[in-house]
């Protein structure tokens, strides 16, 4: 069982590193911008107030939210780069051939679940206002 354990190589892997980061930075787009805008949507806006008054750096980060936004595109980039076009061998070995098919497929999912998130993010924080002021318009 010593190829389910990450020697010291493999767990300081820097494609690793970078996916989990991707995956941080596009859940903060969703914190920082998204989640308030879709509470005030749904008529929450008391949570949202509760929210920013129990946690204040929310109101910095969606000052900064274009920041936020280019960084997490960045790392998603990066990933991308990394987990398509990176040194893509695995062993010959069956079992840590296996193992290396299987965290190519985590890796893929993780990277793809980063980009809806982001996607998520992006479409609350710049399109959700427009597109119901569009669709206001359009009723009256």
């Amino acid at each position: 069982m010593r190829f389910l354990r990450p020697t010291g190589e493999e767990a300081a892997d820097p494609k690793k590193t970078v996916l989990w980061l991707s995956l941080f930075a596009s859940t903060s787009t969703l914190i920082c911008c998204a989640l308030p805008l879709v509470l005030v949507s749904l008529g929450m806006g008391a949570v949202v107030a509760s929210l920013v008054s129990s946690a204040p750096w929310l109101v910095l980060l969606t000052r900064h939210k274009v920041w936020i936004f280019l960084l997490s595109a960045g790392w998603l980039v990066l990933t991308a780069r990394l987990v398509f076009f990176g040194k893509q061998s695995c062993p010959t070995e069956p079992e840590l051939a296996l193992v290396c098919r299987r965290l190519r497929k985590r890796s893929l999912r993780v990277f793809w679940i980063s980009v809806v998130i982001w996607c998520i993010g992006f479409f609350t924080a710049y399109l959700w206002l427009p597109i119901m002021l569009w669709m206001q318009d359009m009723l009256n």
